[in-house]
C-alpha cells in the first residue's frame, strides 16, 4: 500500500493529519510509511491534482474524495467530521474507512 501525505507549509493542520494517518495504520495493522509529499508552488498543486493541504492519497487515490470540485492551489484543506463540525484535518474514522477499503481490494 502506497500512502502520501501532501502538504503546504502555510498550512499548519499537516503534523496532527500525520499522526492520526500513522496511528489508523498502526491499528490496521498496515505495515506502510507515510511518504511526505511538500507541494510548493501552484504549478505543482495543478500538477498534483492538490486540492489543499492536508490531502492523504492512498495508493494513489484520494482517501477523502472531494465534495465539490476544487481548484488546485496551495490552500489549506476543510474537512467535515462525521458529526458535522467542519475541521482542518480528516476524521481519523474516514482515514480508517479508507484504509480498510483498500485492503479489501487487494
Amino acid at each position: 500500500m502506497k500512502v502520501e501525505l501532501l502538504w503546504w507549509e502555510g498550512c499548519p493542520s499537516h503534523p496532527e493529519t500525520l499522526e492520526d494517518l500513522k496511528r489508523v495504520l498502526r491499528e490496521e495493522g498496515v505495515e506502510a510509511g507515510v511518504d511526505l509529499v511538500e507541494v510548493e508552488s501552484d504549478e505543482q498543486a495543478r500538477r498534483e491534482r492538490f486540492p489543499g493541504s492536508p490531502t492523504v492519497r492512498i495508493d494513489g487515490a484520494d482517501a477523502i474524495p472531494l465534495e465539490e470540485t476544487e481548484p488546485f492551489s496551495l490552500t489549506c484543506r476543510i474537512y467535515r467530521l462525521r458529526d458535522g463540525r467542519i475541521s482542518p484535518t480528516p476524521d481519523p474514522e474516514d482515514l480508517r474507512d479508507a484504509v480498510r477499503r483498500t485492503n479489501e481490494h487487494r
